[in-house]
């Protein structure tokens, strides 16, 4: 929970840069620690928002990750002026260390000789087929995190878990690797929100379908087209996907989930109640059903 809001503007600065496409990213130190700083995404210019809300999709996000028991990067919420401009950011922990590096996934999918896969392709189909060829992780391990993964995805909205965004933690000094915490959630919760889709959402029953059962898609495909994150988990045609459905539904707190957004003193109430109508509705409407379904089946 929040307690206080943290002015990160005079902490001290340090030189690690950080890659990645959304948002700018400054290295500082926070209590005592490394963290890297990230900016809200500056709108497009057919937008109408005065910024993007990427940095609460990461708080909120990594949170929910945290709450079903995954491992996942810690995230303050804070603000920073820049050029007489105060802005929302998000801090996150760099839980790297002297020794770790972070490999994304598509580094491991470069890293099998005899794959006809491109690193960073997408398709369901080349995932897996890293997952099990690959002898640096235990599969069924790594197949578990994975599908828990498009799991919490699914209920959070993400629509851009690609293969640089998600992977392994390697110590130069013992050659040894583990899978990484959960990193990079800024891309969920319909993070281009708006007052109007705030409106409509809370409103209409019909927009709020729309971003259950059409938007966002998953950025991993399905013979080249993206996941339908409902179509695909109801279908339960996909074992490990069904086993990650019965493992993640039970550990869905919502009392956690909505006392966390409303603890958040940088959000409005709308905001608020946007975030949580949303993600009641997905969860009910997307993974309760799903889970339903399979007890049944079962």
């Amino acid at each position: 929970m929040i307690d206080v809001v943290v002015d990160f503007t005079n902490k001290k600065r340090k030189k690690k840069a950080y890659g990645g496409a959304n948002g700018n990213k400054i290295s500082i130190i926070h209590s005592d620690k490394l963290h890297m700083l990230k900016f809200p995404n500056t709108p497009t210019v057919e937008t109408k928002l005065s910024y993007i809300h990427n940095c609460f999709s990461e708080y909120i996000g990594s949170h929910i990750f945290e709450i079903v028991g995954i491992k996942t990067q810690k995230t303050q919420l804070g603000v920073f002026m820049n050029d007489n401009k105060l802005k929302f950011v998000v801090a996150c922990e760099d839980f790297t260390n002297t020794n770790e590096v972070i490999q994304d996934f598509a580094s491991m999918k470069n890293q099998i000789i005899n794959s006809k896969y491109n690193g960073y392709g997408t398709n369901l189909e080349e995932i897996i087929d890293t997952i099990e060829k690959q002898n640096l992780i235990d599969k069924e391990e790594l197949k578990n995190f994975f599908w828990d993964m498009f799991i919490v995805d699914a209920f959070i909205g993400n629509w851009d878990r690609h293969n640089g965004n998600w992977g392994f933690l390697y110590n130069n000094e013992t050659d040894e690797i583990k899978v990484a915490p959960i990193y990079d959630c800024g891309s969920s919760l319909f993070h281009q929100i708006d007052e109007k889709m705030i409106y409509n959402v809370l409103f209409n029953e019909k927009e709020l379908d729309k971003r259950v059962y059409e938007i966002p898609t998953s950025a991993i495909k399905l013979n080249n087209k993206r996941i339908n994150y409902f179509d695909f988990i109801s279908s339960l045609q996909n074992k490990d996907c069904n086993e990650a459905l019965k493992r993640i539904v039970p550990k869905i707190d919502m009392n956690r989930i909505n006392a966390l957004i409303d603890n958040i003193p940088l959000m409005s109430t709308y905001q608020q109640e946007f975030y949580k109508k949303v993600l009641k509705a997905r969860k009910e409407k997307i993974l309760d059903y799903s889970y339903n379904l399979l007890i049944k089946k079962d």
